[in-house]
């Protein structure tokens, strides 16, 4: 199942890219490859944050779902960036990927006032 999604503006790092293209990781539930659809050298791993932390709520702003143009809570894909670093992998819970799953419309938000971190480890 892939998944083309068409970011509001570019992830930070990924200018000028804002089409990717996402893909489950096969043997790794709830982990996905997020890659540039004009330059397959660019690829994130991304994943279901569900898996990371249980009661992860974030809540985005009015701006935020108006530029999404997300109609409902139902229809928001919700995706954390997955990364390594010498303390091993970890996840970015303060900037998640929402997308909305029927338009595919992406944006990589900042959690402003909320309480989560930049780089939570895995395991």
């Amino acid at each position: 199942m892939t998944a083309l999604l068409h970011f509001v503006s570019p992830p930070p790092g990924f200018e000028p890219h804002t089409e990717f293209a996402l893909d489950p990781v096969d043997g790794a539930e709830g982990l996905f490859t997020l890659d540039a659809v004009d330059d397959a050298a660019l690829r994130l791993f991304v994943m279901d944050p569900s898996l990371v932390i249980a009661d992860y709520s974030p809540v985005i702003s009015d701006e935020q779902v108006a530029e999404l143009g997300l109609a409902a809570p139902a229809d928001a894909l919700l995706l954390v960036v997955a990364g390594r670093s010498a303390e091993g992998a970890q996840v970015n819970l303060l900037a998640p990927i929402v997308a909305d799953a029927t338009t595919g419309r992406a944006a990589q938000v900042i959690l402003d006032g909320q309480d989560y971190p930049l780089r939570a480890a895995l395991g």
